[in-house]
């Protein structure tokens, strides 16, 4: 460490020369003032399939050690059921309603055109805007896909990497995280670390070892990209009659993905402990989403806001943060952009106060607040539908189809599964919570009364 300190003291240096005159320091009541920080994204990956979440199956050790050093939040709701609303969400800190990068695009002058972030919001500024601009390295390491550059994901990133086959896992992301890290010589930085391992479409390199397929699985599926393709789009205009076994398989299999990325993720945790990088790095663990697997008779993400889709893993390890505990009041992963600012001591500059929905976990993690929030959804999947969603903190669920006018509405503590929709024998509390929900898209001036249904595309073989 001491052949370290006169480097590191130039690097100091020469970064504050850099800096603007202006600028605030790093706030001294932070948790970690200045830390690194480590993002990281197991896309859909549902929480009800992460072991410490209560999974039986041994399916996140590497996940599930990390939480336990830290905190993990076991009831984390996301914005959005599919990846690239998420994400931008996560990266802007505002619902999707207002980021408007909502589908990968946008009909302009007649034609399609990919959705941009400063196209749809100009003047938005990013999580990885708000860290370079106190001196951050900022890089993204992705698996390309929903989180690729095109649709803004980039901005405010030093390297962004997404030139990868569309829905990579770790394994293409990992290695070129680590290389990146590597060539930072001491530098303060800001990782985005992101994978498709748990997707329905990323198939493990030379296929699947069925470690949790018993007994024997001789039916018609094989788990491919091509069958769950064929599957969501079923999904999309009914519900799917599969046998039992059929459905045990895809959830087996969906297991063993899941097992894979976390092993992934153990050797890029054992590489950045041998770098030393650990002791002042800052990590955030979450799903963007979950995922479909057939408990409402349908496969894949984006079209529903049930909670297969919407209940998240999110786990803080931060120093100066007490570890080895659980939260269990509801929180969103909206809070993730202001959680990381809060943590690390970066001031929020004036047009980033003015854009945030989301609120400061730090409170929470503190000990200094006890109570949870309401959390908002919302999806206008590749405009099949329009739904909008609220999930309360005392455990209620309402979720309102814009084109149809449809209501639903579930007691999550009695019936989590969402299997009975209670909104004709409850109509005075699924109309209290329908006026909360609209009143909330009110507020923040989306728009509510228009809807169109259509077919905007995702996958190349789409809106032919």
């Amino acid at each position: 460490m001491m052949k370290m300190l006169p480097a590191l003291l130039l690097l100091a240096g020469a970064l504050a020369k850099a800096a603007p005159a202006a600028e605030e320091p790093f706030s001294a009541a932070a948790p970690c003032p200045g830390c690194n920080v480590v993002l990281v994204s197991f896309d859909a990956l549902q929480a009800a399939h992460v072991h410490a979440l209560g999974y039986p199956r041994q399916t996140t050790p590497t996940i599930d050690r990390l939480a336990g050093q830290g905190v993990l939040f076991t009831q984390a709701v996301t914005p959005a059921p599919w990846t690239l609303p998420a994400h931008m969400s996560w990266f802007t800190g505002t619902y999707p309603s207002l980021h408007k990068v909502v589908n990968k695009f946008v009909f302009e002058s007649g034609r399609l055109v990919p959705s941009n972030l400063q196209n749809l919001a100009p003047g938005t500024q990013t999580l990885a805007e708000a860290l370079r601009g106190r001196g951050y390295a900022t890089g993204g390491f992705t698996g390309g896909a929903g989180v690729s550059g095109i649709y803004g994901f980039s901005q405010g990133f030093d390297v962004y990497s997404d030139d990868v086959t569309p829905f990579s896992g770790m394994e293409a992301s990992i290695p070129k995280a680590l290389k990146w890290l590597a060539g930072l010589q001491g530098r303060r930085f800001f990782l985005f670390l992101h994978g498709y391992g748990s997707h329905g479409q990323y198939m493990p390199a030379g296929g699947y070892d069925n470690r949790f397929v018993e007994p024997p699985y001789d039916g018609p599926y094989d788990g491919t990209p091509s069958q769950q393709r064929v599957l969501r789009e079923l999904g999309l205009k009914q519900s799917i009659a599969l046998d039992p076994p059929d459905v045990k398989y895809w959830r087996d299999i969906y297991d063993e993905k899941i097992a894979r990325a976390d092993a992934l993720f153990a050797g890029f945790l054992s590489s950045f402990q041998a770098m030393n990088l650990d002791r002042r790095t800052v990590f955030i663990v979450a799903s963007d989403h979950g995922t479909e697997e057939y408990e409402h008779k349908r496969f894949d993400h984006g079209y529903g806001l049930y909670d297969e889709m919407e209940h998240v893993l999110l786990a803080v390890v931060a120093p100066g943060i007490s570890g080895g505990r659980r939260i269990d009041v509801q929180v969103g992963t909206l809070d993730i952009l202001p959680t990381i600012l809060a943590l690390v001591g970066v001031p929020q500059s004036p047009r980033l106060q003015a854009q945030l929905q989301g609120r400061s976990l730090v409170p929470l993690m503190k000990g200094q607040e006890k109570a949870g929030e309401d959390v908002y959804m919302e999806t206008d999947y590749r405009l099949y539908t329009h739904k909008r969603g609220l999930r309360t903190r005392d455990g209620w669920k309402l979720i309102h189809t814009l084109e149809t006018g449809k209501v639903e509405l579930y007691n999550l503590n009695a019936d989590p599964q969402e299997a009975t929709d209670l909104s004709a024998s409850q109509p005075g509390r699924a109309k209290e919570l329908d006026d909360r929900l609209l009143a909330q898209y009110r507020k923040i001036g989306a728009v509510l009364d228009h809807w169109d249904v259509g077919c905007s595309p995702v996958y190349p073989d789409q809106c032919h």
